[in-house]
């Protein structure tokens, strides 16, 4: 018989992850206020409870970043390290500005870009009623902390099994938010559906994978399977399967090809501002997942899966950039902006250049620093595509962006410094990034795949100009032009943050930089 008093109690460091107690604390606390507030007050309390749980996170995850030291914390399934609080931090920055493109309701009439009443019939009374009475989705914020929540445990997962749990507590608030644009719903339940389908496939190809890696090592930790590696314990082919169905689910949410195909639909039927922060925070914690297992878990593969991912990039900028040329919808476009920009962060990864390397910046910061910038013009463009409309809604179409810059050239050159920054043009943020990132491949011995990259970088520039040709050198057609809509000041503090930020990272980038450097150590 069992002594219930001889059971040890569970020890959490409760300060090491007090920034994911706050975010999941906060979730819980939008559930209770939806359910006990009344409706007219919800939307302030909300948008206030979520930004503030996010600051108060951030500032956690700072003080903690400056004083303790690097461990595993909650019995083992948590790594509090480096690289940790560093994606925990850009998360978060990531995550506070989808609360303010949340909580936007200056343009479209006054109301959010998110369904007054998502479970209805499109087009029905129901509908209709719910929209003359002006009802808000307010869950989006607790949805979105949920999501957030999620994915800071992916960045910082140390087994396997808690990997797989992360990616399905930060997927499920996504596909729920991205089926609830209030304007063309059809085509945003539709992304849903698709979404949702294509993710619950990739769920399970990778939980497979997570198995086999378990039967191969005899453990979840990400330091059992490396030192059964080394001891070069078990069947390689099992071990060899369970690294390629793992992988699956990782370039999944990456959106790197052959795992694409959800990106372009998802982004141009989801709400902007699921749209914006899913571009960004969801890749920000698949990279920071993908990084840790491959580098700390799978690194005694290293020539095996360098090679994969190598692949993988080719394909994946060659298709995203090419692919882009050809079109006309700005979000569609974006989106296969975002799978090109997929491929460039995997030539980093391929150079697998780790810190304490004879190299001024390793692998895992080279990364950060290019997600940061590539955030940055992502949320701003966004925040401005939110702001371009016609009478049904956002005016996606590229001939309505057609003369912005003599109807507005304030917006048109903010998104002019957003498209260069995503092409590379040197003095901005972007350029940098991508230095950082090809420098580190090129240190880890991969110079060949770094002109590959640089060639698809050429090709992605021209799409992004094409964008600033037709706002600055193209007359605009008054039959689909569209208006600038004035936004409120949530929209406006995105937009002054990552025009700054791009500006700034690309003219004195050194600072951050070094940063990264020193925080780029995992800790095993």
């Amino acid at each position: 018989m069992i002594n219930v008093l001889e059971i040890a109690a569970p020890t959490l460091e409760w300060m090491l992850l007090s920034p994911l107690l706050v975010i999941l604390a906060a979730a819980c606390l939008g559930v209770l206020v939806e359910a006990l507030v009344p409706r007219d007050l919800r939307y302030v309390i909300q948008a206030a409870l979520a930004a503030l749980a996010v600051v108060v996170a951030l500032g956690l995850t700072v003080l903690n970043w400056i004083q303790a030291a690097p461990q595993i914390a909650a019995m083992g399934v948590i790594a509090v390290d480096g690289p940790a609080y560093l994606f925990w931090t850009l998360l978060l920055v990531f995550g506070l500005g989808g609360v303010a493109l949340f909580a936007e309701r200056g343009v479209g009439a006054g109301q959010s870009a998110f369904a007054s009443s998502a479970a209805t019939v499109p087009g029905s009374p129901l509908e209709r009623e719910a929209d003359k009475l002006r009802r808000e989705h307010t869950e989006i914020f607790p949805l979105l902390l949920f999501s957030l929540f999620g994915m800071m445990i992916f960045a910082a997962a140390n087994d396997t099994l808690t990997l797989f749990v992360a990616v399905e507590i930060f997927s499920l608030p996504l596909y729920l938010l991205t089926g609830m644009a209030r304007r063309r719903r059809l085509l945003s339940q539709e992304a849903a559906l698709k979404y949702f389908l294509l993710g619950s496939l990739a769920s399970a190809i990778m939980l497979y994978g997570v198995a086999l890696l378990y039967g191969y090592a005899g453990g979840f930790q990400l330091a059992d399977i490396d030192a059964a590696i080394t001891a070069g314990a078990g069947s390689q082919p099992l071990l060899l399967l369970g690294m390629l169905l793992t992988s699956v689910g990782l370039l999944f949410k990456i959106g790197a090809v052959p795992f694409h195909a959800w990106t372009p639909d998802v982004y141009m039927g989801a709400p902007s501002p699921v749209t914006g922060f899913m571009a960004v925070a969801t890749k920000t914690a698949a990279v920071a997942a993908l990084l840790r297992v491959f580098y700390v878990g799978l690194g005694g593969l290293r020539w095996d899966w360098q090679l994969l991912f190598a692949v993988v990039a080719i394909l994946t900028m060659l298709l995203g950039s090419t692919v882009a040329l050809a079109q006309n919808d700005i979000k569609r476009l974006l989106a296969y902006s975002s799978i090109a920009h997929a491929g460039f962060i995997l030539v980093g990864v391929v150079g697998a250049v780790q810190a304490g390397d004879d190299v001024s910046l390793s692998s895992v910061g080279a990364i950060a620093f290019y997600l940061l910038t590539y955030g940055l013009a992502t949320f701003g463009a966004f925040a401005i595509i939110m702001m371009v409309r016609r009478a049904g809604g956002e005016a996606n179409n590229l001939d309505a962006w057609k003369g912005l810059g003599r109807r507005n050239p304030v917006l048109a050159a903010l998104m002019t410094v957003f498209m260069l920054s995503f092409a590379g043009i040197p003095l901005t943020a972007g350029f940098v990034g991508k230095l950082a990132v090809f420098a580190s491949a090129w240190a880890g011995g991969y110079g060949w795949l770094v002109l590959v990259a640089v060639v698809m970088s050429v090709i992605a520039a021209f799409f992004y100009l094409k964008v600033v040709v037709a706002m600055w050198f193209q007359d605009a057609d008054e039959a689909v032009v569209g208006t600038v809509e004035t936004p409120s000041l949530w929209t406006w503090s995105v937009l002054v943050v990552s025009a700054v930020g791009t500006v700034v990272l690309g003219l004195i980038p050194g600072g951050i930089l070094g940063l990264l450097a020193d925080a780029a150590q995992f800790i095993r």
